[in-house]
């Protein structure tokens, strides 16, 4: 199982923004859906950035208050990992860890298909355990 078994169980769809959306609505954004992170995307739908709860509360701490009235690019991360929906559960809970990141976009032959968090990921991962313990307990039980 992988990353694609992980976007089956998500409701389709990325939450985005624009890159001159201001982070004040960037923030209510977040906290409307109640999720850590958005895409930015190009008016082409390409991807421009990611902005998490992470890079608010550092530009917080950088720019103070009038960051509110600054736009999403201002303090987007603009180098994005992303995964595929090929990629394991092993693989992305390498990238997420070794690059301390929690959403990762989900693109697929250069289109972007999704987003998973790390808690998406620890989700599907304990499932996953579940399953295998449970095939080995009737395993043991038939021999």
């Amino acid at each position: 199982m992988g990353v694609a078994a992980i976007l089956k169980d998500k409701a389709p769809g990325v939450v985005s923004v624009r890159p001159d959306d201001g982070i004040e609505t960037v923030c209510q954004k977040l906290a409307d859906k109640g999720i850590g992170a958005v895409m930015v995307l190009r008016p082409d739908g390409g991807i421009a950035g990611i902005l998490s709860e992470r890079d608010i509360v550092r530009g917080l701490a950088m720019i103070g208050t009038d960051l509110l009235q600054q736009s999403a690019d201002t303090i987007m991360t603009r180098n994005v990992m992303v995964c595929s929906s090929q990629d394991t559960i092993e693989d992305v809970m390498h990238l997420m860890t070794k690059r301390r990141i929690r959403h990762l976009p989900v693109v697929d032959n250069g289109k972007l298909t999704g987003m998973i968090s790390i808690g998406d990921v620890v989700k599907r991962r304990i499932a996953d355990t579940q399953m295998e313990a449970e095939a080995l307990r009737q395993y043991i039980a038939t021999g």
